[in-house]
């Protein structure tokens, strides 16, 4: 975990150092913080891989000199949850940063689905929420139940470095989030080699849907439907589907997703942005330091 963070610390720091416009705002005169942008989003993902989904415990144990060899400043928990808020956009700089890092990057194959992401349960708190009115009822039919939250839809490569992601309401349509997301993005599927394979489940069907990924020179590898003929391909699909569900499970099992305990929109996306770069690091550094599997995090987990 040393070696990760000191990387991490490193990289965000150097990233900083060439595009200062990436850090939050702060007037040019004032108090200069104890506890650089740099430091904060690697004691985010330290936080994020050690499985502390409480700032103020996580907080305490980083206090009980278990850190400080690292952090010589660590800020009380309000000041933490404030800043943190503030660097979720320099979080997505730093995971794509690192993700282009990676020999995965370049990976002709993706992989897509969408996940729960639960913000709510009891009807009074569903009420009182921040998030109502984004957040919504929803069912995951993978796993049998209803929920009250949001979605989130990941596109990745088939070694789980994750490439982009977006968080939508529980009923937001996957395969409208999908093109949302490369007009968006079109550089995704521009700055690569026209023979980009999609591999979905059945949600991802329509000949219109089809048709537009098609014009971005991406062609979708999914089961067929009840009532359509085979699909060409279909026999590799069981094998590298099973890839997703591993990744989802990393960011449910390892990475706590649903007990995020964000209340506020911002405090939810950077959340989600915090566990997205824990494992965009760790499949970094796996690479780097010749790991034989990259998407591993045990090494890092205790």
């Amino acid at each position: 975990m040393d070696s990760l963070a000191t990387a991490l610390y490193v990289e965000a720091d150097d990233l900083l150092k060439g595009s200062p416009q990436l850090a939050p705002w702060r007037p040019v005169v004032g108090i200069t913080p104890q506890l650089s942008d740099a430091e904060l989003v690697t004691l985010s993902v330290m936080q994020a891989m050690l499985g502390y989904t409480s700032e103020a415990r996580w907080l305490r144990h980083a206090r009980a000199a278990h850190l400080r060899h690292l952090f010589p400043y660590l800020p009380k928990q309000p000041g933490y949850n404030k800043r943190l808020r503030k660097v979720a956009g320099l979080i997505q700089h730093v995971m794509r940063e690192l993700a282009t890092d990676t020999a995965l990057w370049a990976d002709d194959v993706w992989v897509v689905d969408s996940t729960p992401v639960e913000c709510g349960r009891s009807p009074e708190a569903v009420k009182r929420s921040d998030l109502a009115g984004w957040a919504q009822y929803g069912y995951c039919a993978s796993q049998t139940r209803y929920f009250w939250g949001l979605r989130l839809h990941l596109l990745c490569t088939l070694g789980g470095l994750p490439i982009v992601f977006a968080l939508t309401g529980a009923k937001a349509d996957e395969r409208e989030t999908l093109l949302e997301v490369f007009a968006t993005e079109p550089t995704l599927v521009t700055d690569r080699p026209p023979s980009q394979t999609l591999i979905g489940d059945k949600n991802y069907f329509g000949r219109e849907f089809e048709s537009r990924l098609a014009d971005l020179n991406i062609e979708l590898l999914r089961l067929a439907r009840k009532g359509e003929a085979e699909r060409a391909g279909s026999q590799l699909f069981k094998p590298l589907r099973q890839v997703i569900e591993s990744i989802n499970e990393t960011f449910k099992g390892q990475l706590d997703l649903e007990r995020h305990r964000g209340r506020i929109p911002n405090g939810v996306i950077v959340r989600v942005l915090q566990r997205a770069l824990a494992l965009t690091a760790a499949i970094w550094h796996n690479e780097h330091t010749g790991q034989p599997v990259r998407r591993s995090l045990t090494a890092y987990d205790h």
